[in-house]
């Protein structure tokens, strides 16, 4: 049976107006669709809307362009507001706080964030208000809080959008954002997301039943109006039939219908312009959907148990090393994590006897057993640890399990690989006959999937290496060993790269590294210092190399906890040989490893399954036949074939899963500039950038948002006198020596930007401070690196001619805490 909108209304109407009046439900961010007690938009009776029959009266203008830059921050509102009611609270608080960054960054006279100042002082000062109360609120789960400050944001845009158009120009703007709140429902569903999808269609159905828009598009033509809402019922049918391609072919139809509408109600190029703005927030929404599709938290939850068992490891290996105080400290640890951890509740509600198995049987009889000196008692409960948290890992992560498994291998091959090194051949062998028993029981399904997945890896990995090591260890063979080791973990490596997503490679590679600090701390507690030091060293450069998308993924995903992360590995290092406990430090980052994992996860980077790509193709195929097309080409064909290219380029970026976050940042800024060139003004138009978003990443990367400043040049000048490499985390030469005159051209030679910042209690006497970026002061060139100056990317060289004799230290600021230090000794 065909649900009606009258049916639908009649079957949700209590739940959703208790919901929806003001901002309750999804109405509320765009005051332009008041429900019964919204009075932002004007009804019907005190609003002149244009009819079919009325020759339009607004015309089209730069304003026009800036009034579309608003209405696509409309629809994102909506997003978030969907996203909230759909209770993926931290996705909507990242996606409020990228609308904040995006409007900060929107600077010109039209851009949006001073057209918005210029416009009215108080609608902007509420505006960021309103944005920075919705995001807390999102912060801290209160959906109801968050909508009610979005609905704000929405009509301090509506009215700035009225003072620079009219109203005629605005009647329509809010009906290509109903538009984009039907693509809302398609970009749910396109996610798997279906329940959702047909909640928030139901929300948007009951608000546009009480909109002013509602008479607006009706007026323009019964057929426009039809198949709006019609499209717009259907969409909701086909989502709670769980039918998202139908979905799919509803929403496109609802949103033609108002673009059809639009043109009879204003002049071609206000409607050209509304229509580029429907497709921006579309591009959006493609974004939107690709994040939904990441993992759920279960991986998250997983990883975090996956570190647990490099962990409880580390604590046997100090007690076989005579250390009980300290093994017992490392346990204790674990257990102190666990009792507060996220995957507390999660363990226990998927696997109560798994919970019971690692925290009871296994971790509290571990600490009894090591503080007793029971050696048997201690391999017993270590054994019964791991086999409750595999099992948790299994219920928790479901076919990632395998990933994770295969980066608890690495972390312990690592063990092997130190304990080998400090002459316990015997006990290395042992670890690897370990894994081999597990690796041939099938835990956590690994033997069966890496098989699967390859059987080329899958020989490389068991029969070429594993089976060699126990031979290798005991017999003392460092070249046996240094190869099969690394042949190994290659192997595994390259598993974790093709057989999961990133937020997958990522919790494995955050179990590798959990393991890998964990080592350090142990080393450092048995003397090893300087080992101890390699080890955190290696661990941090892994890392700076990419570690399988894990660090693109957390600076992405958070900048917070991308500095936090890498602050406290880098505190691992100096704590192997400062005054610190390295053990206490390999702690702490194994808490903050955990919790990257999180915030990757929880952004769904790189994620996941959805193929986001349809949303967008259809934009691409829209735009083919739609009247912009020609108006925009006419327009301004340079505008046009940049349009066209981002177009083509973000659908591919989506479709290969790679270069998304730029290729869709591109495709915003081409699709903003084109409605500048529709509307006659493309001299008006903001300046593309050459990449990054407006959102919360770092400067890393190919972000296009940094500069270095007139020392950094294109490659390496033929006459600079000496080079030296920048690579991960690393000056080479760290120290090199020149005469006084000499040119030096630091080269970016791998890893994210550097900098090449000289210490200002580093110069000797008499010598100008120098650093890239031509800054006058170590704290200048600190704060410079913060505001995106001073950076050294991939092809460039910072170059410096130095003239004072004496020793001249310098530093990397993004990787200081990783020792990536040098000093240039300068002789007369």
């Amino acid at each position: 049976m065909r649900h009606t909108r009258r049916r639908i209304l009649q079957a949700t109407g209590v739940a959703l107006g208790a919901g929806l009046a003001g901002c309750g439900g999804e109405s509320g961010t765009d005051a332009a669709e008041p429900t019964a007690t919204d009075t932002a938009e004007p009804t019907a009776t005190d609003t002149a809307e244009p009819t079919a029959t009325e020759t339009p009266t607004a015309a089209v203008s730069a304003d026009t362009a800036l009034a579309a830059e608003w209405n696509v921050m409309r629809a994102r509102l909506h997003d978030a507001v969907a996203l909230g009611r759909t209770d993926n609270h931290a996705a909507a608080a990242r996606l409020v706080g990228d609308v904040f960054a995006r409007f900060e960054n929107a600077g010109g006279e039209y851009g949006a964030h001073e057209g918005l100042e210029s416009t009215s002082e108080e609608a902007y000062e509420s505006f960021e208000g309103s944005l920075g109360d919705g995001r807390s609120a999102f912060e801290a789960g209160n959906a109801d809080e968050a909508i009610g400050a979005l609905d704000g944001a929405g009509e301090d845009l509506l009215s700035a959008q009225r003072e620079r158009t009219g109203d005629a120009a605005v009647g329509v703007f809010s009906l290509f954002v109903f538009a984009s709140r039907v693509r809302n429902v398609d970009a749910l569903a396109t996610a798997g997301l279906t329940d959702a999808a047909a909640t928030v269609g139901e929300a948007t159905l009951a608000d546009f039943e009480e909109a002013a828009v509602h008479d607006t598009i009706e007026s323009a033509g019964e057929e426009y109006y039809e198949a709006f809402e019609g499209g717009l019922e259907d969409a909701v049918s086909a989502a709670q039939e769980g039918d998202a391609d139908a979905v799919h072919e509803a929403a496109l139809s609802a949103s033609q219908g108002v673009v059809d509408a639009a043109y009879e109600l204003v002049p071609e190029g206000v409607a050209g312009v509304g229509h580029l703005s429907l497709m921006g927030a579309v591009g959006f929404d493609a974004e939107m959907a690709a994040g939904l599709g990441g993992r759920g938290l279960g991986l998250a939850h997983a990883a975090g148990l996956n570190g647990y068992r490099a962990r409880v490891r580390d604590a046997v290996w100090l007690y076989e090393a005579g250390e009980p105080e300290a093994a017992a400290a490392a346990a204790q640890s674990v257990f102190q994590h666990f009792e507060g951890a996220r995957a507390h509740e999660a363990l226990e509600e998927a696997s109560e006897d798994a919970y019971e198995q690692f925290e009871h049987d296994g971790l509290e009889a571990l600490i009894e057993a090591i503080e007793n000196g029971d050696d048997a008692g201690v391999a017993d409960a270590a054994a019964t640890t791991h086999d409750g948290l595999t099992t948790g890992i299994e219920a928790l992560a479901g076919d990632a399990a395998p990933v994770l498994e295969s980066g608890y291998f690495r972390a312990r091959l690592g063990d092997a690989r130190e304990r080998y090194h400090r002459g316990e051949g015997e006990a290395a062998a042992t670890v690897a006959e370990d894994l081999f028993a597990r690796f041939e029981e099938n835990e956590a399904d690994f033997h069966e999937t890496l098989e699967e997945t390859s059987e080329e890896l899958y020989h490389t990995f068991e029969e070429e290496h594993l089976t060699a090591l126990p031979e290798a260890f005991r017999g003392g063979d460092d070249e046996a060993v240094d190869t099969h080791l690394a042949g190994a973990t290659d192997a595994l490596v390259e598993f974790e790269a093709s057989a999961g997503s990133t937020p997958v490679a990522s919790a494995a590679a955050a179990t590798y590294m959990t393991g890998r600090a964990g080592d350090a701390g142990v080393l450092a507690t048995l003397g090893a210092t300087d080992r101890a030091e390699t080890v955190a060293s290696e661990a941090f450069e892994y890392f700076e190399a990419g570690a399988n998308g894990f660090h693109e993924a957390v600076e992405a995903a958070s900048e917070e906890r991308y500095h936090s992360f890498e602050e406290a590995l880098g505190a691992v290092r100096s704590a192997t040989t400062g005054e610190a406990d390295a053990s206490d430090a390999a702690t702490t980052f194994a808490d903050e490893a955990t919790a990257a994992v999180y915030a990757v996860v929880e952004r769904g980077e790189g994620g996941g399954d959805v193929n986001a790509a349809p949303l967008v193709g259809d934009v691409f195929a829209t735009f083919e036949n739609a009247r912009v097309h020609e108006a925009l080409e006419e327009g301004d064909h340079e505008t046009y074939e940049t349009f066209e290219s981002a177009l083509s380029d973000y659908v591919s970026a989506l479709e290969s899963g790679e270069g998304v976050d730029a290729a869709g940042e591109r495709f915003a800024q081409a699709t903003r500039n084109a409605g500048f060139a529709v509307a006659g003004a493309v001299g008006d138009a903001p300046e593309i950038s050459a990449g990054g978003g407006g959102g919360e990443g770092g400067h890393g990367g190919d972000s296009g948002d940094f500069e270095g400043g007139p020392n950094v040049v294109e490659g390496v000048p033929d006459d600079a006198d000496h080079v030296v490499d920048m690579t991960a985390v690393a000056f080479e030469p760290a120290e090199l020596t020149v005469s006084v005159g000499d040119t030096v051209a630091w080269s970016h030679a791998g890893g994210e930007p550097h900098s090449v910042t000289a210490y200002g209690d580093g110069l000797p006497e008499g010598a100008s401070y120098w650093a890239s970026g031509d800054f006058d002061s170590e704290e200048a060139a600190r704060e410079g690196w913060e505001n995106g100056q001073g950076y050294v990317a991939s092809g460039q060289s910072y170059v410096h001619t130095f003239e004072t004799a004496g020793e001249h230290g310098y530093f990397c600021i993004p990787h200081e805490a990783a020792g990536m230090e040098g000093t240039v000794v300068v002789e007369e």
